[in-house]
């Protein structure tokens, strides 16, 4: 069987083509921004466009076959920004306008596909059109879910009517949005998930349960000769104060509100708090403002080892499926892990994090405080990271391949 892996984003950094390309079953990748390094169209994009281009490609798809929509891409966010789209109008916008040219080009190329034993994956709420074509075609489809669907968004919205204040960004996804997406759920002949999560959520939801797979991610620890080492101080003070990383998007999903209590209630310990990611919630003044919070907002994909280099551990008390790059790439830099329940494929408690026995401020805090007066728990962490062989590309590979089996 030959795959055709249409992709918006550099989502898993291209973690599904490379895993296919390196088992060579890819016979085509077709994706909206790439640039290759040195490629004209990286040095001409405008600075207020960038994309991250050093980003938008990688090298295990070097000798791939890619086809890029890099300037309708490239249109499309200019007029985006002439109207003034952002939130749900911008990200349906995109989505539809991915699916709209992916499908264009299915059409114009079918005679040069090899229509035999043809699987099309898209990524959910950018595959609507795109199967649509496929199935038209006879092709078999996949759809990658990247989230646990409309039963998170329910956990998302009680966490909003409890944490109004810091949630008066959020707003949830349009009814048109889900039917989207449960006519591509009916489109796909299979539909992989991340985690058992993510499966009992989408079977909630309605989706097919014997169209539900569980798949890893798949991660490669960072390439280095030299074997990452963490020193910890023998007591955290002031001048070295315990540094606790939080690294995704800074939203109530994540368990951001628990976070920010668990801050105040440690507010007269040595500790800095360093929040890294787009922020998607109303920051409090006085947490804005305080010294030992530090928010960095985006960054680009290659300034982001520089903090799992420099933390000293990881919170991430997300209160859905937590299971994501995050995790396994602090693993890989030996950093330990504080997590909520939902990360335990993972976090193996008092192995290589903590696993949060529930997901309360309190919990996060006396969490925080046993790392803080415990360096030896850490560095004992520190030295046990657990190297998941199942989240190998080639691990990743093949179970894709075996989904028609």
């Amino acid at each position: 069987m030959s795959w055709i892996c249409c992709q918006l984003g550099a989502r898993e950094h291209y973690a599904i083509p490379r895993a296919l390309h390196s088992s060579e079953a890819l016979a085509k990748f077709v994706t909206d921004f790439w640039y290759p390094p040195g490629s004209v169209s990286s040095r001409i994009l405008p600075s207020s466009l960038k994309q991250n281009p050093r980003g938008r490609y990688h090298r295990g798809l070097a000798n791939a076959d890619v086809t890029s929509l890099n300037r309708s891409a490239l249109t499309f966010e200019i007029i985006s920004r002439i109207r003034g789209q952002s939130g749900w109008t911008q990200i349906m916008a995109r989505n539809k306008w991915f699916q709209r040219k992916v499908a264009g080009y299915l059409a114009r190329n079918v005679e040069k596909l090899k229509a035999e034993n043809l699987i099309v994956f898209s990524y959910s709420y950018a595959a609507q059109e795109i199967f649509r074509f496929a199935k038209s075609k006879g092709w078999k489809t996949v759809l990658g879910q990247i989230d646990p669907g409309p039963v998170e968004e329910k956990i998302v919205a009680e966490e909003v009517a409890r944490e109004q204040e810091l949630g008066a960004m959020w707003q949830p996804a349009s009814a048109v949005y889900w039917d989207f997406w449960r006519e591509e759920c009916e489109l796909a002949d299979r539909i992989v998930v991340n985690s058992e999560w993510s499966r009992t959520c989408l079977a909630k939801a309605g989706a097919n349960g014997s169209k539900l797979f569980v798949i890893p991610l798949a991660y490669e620890s960072p390439v280095t000769d030299t074997p990452i080492t963490r020193t910890y101080p023998r007591t955290f003070t002031r001048e070295r104060p315990l540094r606790v990383l939080f690294l995704g998007q800074v939203n109530l999903r994540k368990g951001v509100a628990r976070l920010l209590k668990a801050i105040r209630l440690l507010e007269n310990e040595p500790i800095e708090f360093q929040l890294v990611g787009p922020v998607q919630i109303s920051i409090p003044d006085n947490l804005r403002k305080n010294p030992r919070v530090r928010w960095f907002g985006t960054i680009s994909r290659n300034d982001v080892d520089t903090f799992y280099r420099n933390a000293d551990v990881l919170i991430f008390p997300t209160l859905s499926d937590g299971f994501g790059l995050t995790q396994l790439e602090a693993q890989a830099w030996s950093l330990p892990i504080i997590a909520s329940q939902f990360c335990g494929d993972v976090v193996r408690n008092g192995v290589n994090g903590i696993v949060l026995d529930e997901l309360s401020s309190n919990a996060v805090a006396t969490a925080i405080r046993s790392c803080l007066n415990e360096p030896a728990r850490l560095r004992a962490m520190a030295s046990h990271a657990i190297a998941n062989q199942r989240f190998s590309l080639t691990a990743v590979g093949k179970k894709l391949l075996g989904l028609f089996n």
